[in-house]
C-alpha cells in the first residue's frame, strides 16, 4: 500500500478523538493452516490509526531450531508484539523473516528482529533503497506514536528462484513483478501453500500504487499453475482451494483497467473516474471504492497521454 501526503493528511484530520487516545497494542491472533504453519490476518482496510497499519496478512513457520516470517508488519511496536507471539507459539526464536516486496505494511517491523536473517529479492533491496525513507516519512505522519522507534531495514540477505532448506524446512521461492516492480512469492512444500504477497488479493480490493498491470496479469497466469494447495494473499482471507483469490484478483484488474480507459475515453475528470459503478460481483470486495480512486490517481495522467497524444508528438 502506497501512501501520498495529501491522503495521510486527510485521513489525519478525519480521526475521532477516541482513536487517537486509543491504547497502542496490537492483538496477534496466530490461526493455523496445518504442520507447523501459522497465518496472522491484517485489518481489510487502508491503513488508519485505528488498525495501527496492521492490514497486511504474514505466515509463520516453525522450523527445526528457529521460526520462519514472511512478511513481518508496519512497525517496531508489531514487530515485538509478533515475537512474543511466535515464541510462545513455536518455543523458538525468529531466525528469518522474508519480505515480499517494499510496500511498508509487509515490512518495516523488521527492526524488531535483530537477531534474524533479513531476506529479499536483489530487487527489493534496490526499491528499497530508494523509497524506505520516504514511506518512513509517510507512516509516521499517518500513524504517530504507533510507529515510534521504527526504522526500515534493508534486506541482509538476499534469495533467488528455486527451492531452499531454510531451518529444516523446504521452501520454493518465485522472484516475480506487477504489484511492483519486486515481488516475492514464497511456497511451503510441507504444506503445499503459497505465500503470495500482494500479487495476490481476496475479498478486498487490490492496491496499485507501483503496479503494471500487463506485468501483473502474467504474474497471475504464472501463479495459477504454479503447484500448490492454499492460498494466503497480501490481503483477504486464506484461499484454501488456492485458486479462487487468483482469479478474483485478475478478474478485478482487468475490469479496472477497462473501466479507466472507457472513463478516459468518454472524457470524464478524475473525480468522476473515481465515482462510476463498481461491478455487483465486487459487491464483498472490501475497500472496493477506495482502491478505484486511489487507482485512478495513480493512472489516470498517463491513460490521457496515450489515449489523447500531442498532435505535434
Amino acid at each position: 500500500m502506497r501512501l501520498t501526503r495529501r491522503t495521510l493528511l486527510g485521513g489525519m484530520a478525519a480521526l475521532p478523538v477516541a482513536v487517537r487516545a486509543q491504547s497502542l497494542d496490537y492483538r496477534i491472533e496466530p490461526v493455523e493452516v496445518g504442520n507447523g504453519l501459522w497465518i496472522v490476518r491484517g485489518a481489510d482496510a487502508p491503513i488508519e490509526r485505528g488498525n495501527g497499519g496492521a492490514i497486511a496478512n504474514l505466515a509463520i513457520l516453525a522450523g527445526d531450531d528457529a521460526a520462519i516470517l514472511i512478511d513481518c508488519g508496519p512497525s517496531l511496536r508489531y514487530g515485538r508484539a509478533l515475537d512474543a507471539a511466535v515464541r510462545k507459539l513455536t518455543g523458538k526464536p525468529v531466525g528469518h523473516v522474508f519480505l515480499t516486496h517494499l510496500h511498508p505494511d509487509h515490512g518495516f517491523a523488521a527492526g524488531a528482529f535483530a537477531n534474524a536473517e533479513v531476506t529479499g529479492t536483489p530487487e527489493l533491496r534496490r526499491e528499497l533503497h530508494a523509497t524506505a525513507a520516504g514511506y518512513a516519512d509517510g507512516m509516521y505522519r499517518l500513524l504517530g506514536d504507533w510507529m515510534r522507534g521504527t526504522e526500515p531495514v534493508l534486506p541482509a540477505a538476499t534469495v533467488t528462484a528455486g527451492e531452499r532448506v531454510v531451518a529444516g524446512r523446504r521452501l520454493a521461492f518465485a522472484p516475480m513483478a506487477g504489484h511492483s516492480a519486486a515481488d516475492l512469492v514464497v511456497t511451503d512444500l510441507a504444506t503445499g501453500t503459497m505465500i503470495a504477497g500482494d500479487l495476490v488479493f481476496h475479498d478486498r480490493a487490490p492496491s496499485t500504487p507501483d503496479a503494471d498491470l500487463a506485468i501483473w496479469r502474467k504474474a497471475l497466469g504464472t501463479l495459477a499453475a504454479m503447484p500448490h494447495k492454499g492460498l494466503l494473499p497480501g490481503h483477504g482471507p486464506f484461499d484454501p482451494g488456492g485458486q479462487a483469490a487468483i482469479a478474483q484478483t485478475l478478474d478485478w484488474i482487468d475490469w479496472l483497467e477497462g473501466s479507466l480507459r472507457a472513463s478516459v475515453a468518454a472524457g470524464l475528470d478524475m473525480v468522476a473516474a473515481g465515482e462510476v459503478a463498481i461491478p455487483a460481483r465486487f459487491d464483498g470486495v472490501k475497500a472496493a471504492r477506495y482502491e478505484l480512486q486511489r487507482s485512478v490517481s495513480h493512472f489516470y495522467p498517463r491513460l490521457e497521454a496515450e489515449l489523447f497524444p500531442r498532435a505535434d508528438q
